[in-house]
C-alpha cells in the first residue's frame, strides 16, 4: 500500500493577527500543496495588514522546547524558518538543529515589515550570519535583504556569492524591489547563477508574499524535489497566489494561497 502521509514541515514563525504572514501564511501555503505544518511561535505581533505595531519575541527556551516536543515525536522532513524576533533565539535554534544535518533548512531573512518596521539590528543580523547561514540549505532573500545582509551595494549576483561565503548552500533572491519591468527571480548554487526566472510584475503590494515563496519551497523540497525544481514551482505556486489576491484591509493586499494553481509548468 502506497504511503500517503504527508510530509512534516518544522516551522519557527511569528503569528501574525491579520493572517496575512507568519505561521498563518506558512500553514496555509503547506496545507494546499499536501503537507502538515509543524508550527513552532516565535514571536507573538500586533500588527495589521499596514504595519507592525509592536513584536514580543518568547522566551528562547520556550521556543526550543515547542521544537523539542515535535522533533521527538513526529518524522520531519524539513524545516522553515521565518521571523526569529530576537539574538537568543537565533543562538538556540542553531544549537538545536546542529543535531539533525540530514534537515532540509530554508531561511527566510526577515529584517524589515513590509509597511518598513525594522525587525532586525546590525548585532541580530550578524548572529544571524555566523550561526544560522552556515546551516542552511537555501536562503531567500529579496534583494533588499540580500544587500542588507551583505552590507554593501553589491550587484545580486555579488551579494549572493557572499552569502554563500557565509555558509548557506544555495540563495533565490527575489527581485520585486528592483527597478525591472518584470519581476526576475535568480538561483544561486556552488558559487554562481544556476537559473533566473522572469514573471509578469503585478500591480499591487502583497502581505506575507515571502512567507508563502519560503514555505513552498520548504514543502516541495521534503516532498522529494531537488532545489531547482522546488524553487521553479514554489515560483509559479506563489505569483499564482498573487495574481489572484484580494484586499480585506486598509493596507497591503493579501494572497489567496488557496487557489490552486493552474500553471502546467509545474514539475514533480
Amino acid at each position: 500500500m502506497k504511503n500517503t502521509l504527508p510530509p512534516c514541515i518544522l516551522v519557527f514563525a511569528g503569528h501574525d493577527p491579520s493572517g496575512g504572514a507568519g505561521l498563518c501564511a506558512d500553514i496555509q501555503t503547506l496545507s494546499q500543496i499536501g503537507c502538515y505544518t509543524l508550527p513552532v511561535v516565535t514571536s507573538i505581533t500586533v500588527q495589521d495588514t499596514i504595519n507592525i505595531i509592536e513584536n514580543k519575541p518568547l522566551p528562547a527556551k520556550q521556543v526550543i522546547a515547542q521544537a523539542q516536543a515535535v522533533l521527538a515525536d513526529m518524522p520531519v522532513a524539513a524545516c522553515k524558518i521565518g521571523l526569529l524576533g530576537s539574538v537568543e533565539i537565533i543562538y538556540e535554534i542553531s544549537r538545536l538543529l546542529v543535531n539533525y544535518p540530514q534537515l532540509p533548512i530554508i531561511v527566510d531573512p526577515i529584517l524589515a515589515a513590509g509597511g518598513g518596521k525594522v525587525l532586525a539590528n546590525s548585532q541580530f543580523q550578524q548572529t544571524l550570519i555566523h550561526e544560522l547561514l552556515p546551516l542552511t540549505t537555501i536562503l531567500t532573500p529579496n534583494s533588499i535583504e540580500a544587500r542588507s545582509l551583505t552590507q554593501s551595494d553589491y550587484t545580486l549576483t555579488q551579494a549572493a556569492q557572499q552569502l554563500m561565503e557565509y555558509g548557506c548552500q544555495a540563495v533565490c533572491i527575489t527581485g520585486t524591489h528592483e527597478p525591472s519591468e518584470q519581476v526576475e527571480n535568480r538561483l544561486y548554487s556552488k558559487g554562481q547563477l544556476i537559473k533566473t526566472w522572469q514573471f509578469p510584475r503585478l500591480p499591487h503590494s502583497y502581505h506575507g508574499s515571502g512567507c508563502t515563496f519560503a514555505a513552498c519551497v520548504a514543502g516541495y523540497l521534503a516532498k522529494g524535489q531537488t532545489i531547482d525544481i522546488a524553487i521553479e514551482n514554489a515560483q509559479h505556486y506563489t505569483w499564482h497566489s498573487l495574481q489572484q489576491a484580494f484586499k480585506l484591509g486598509r493596507g497591503q493586499w493579501l494572497p489567496n494561497r488557496l487557489a490552486l494553481p493552474q500553471d502546467k509548468r509545474i514539475k514533480t
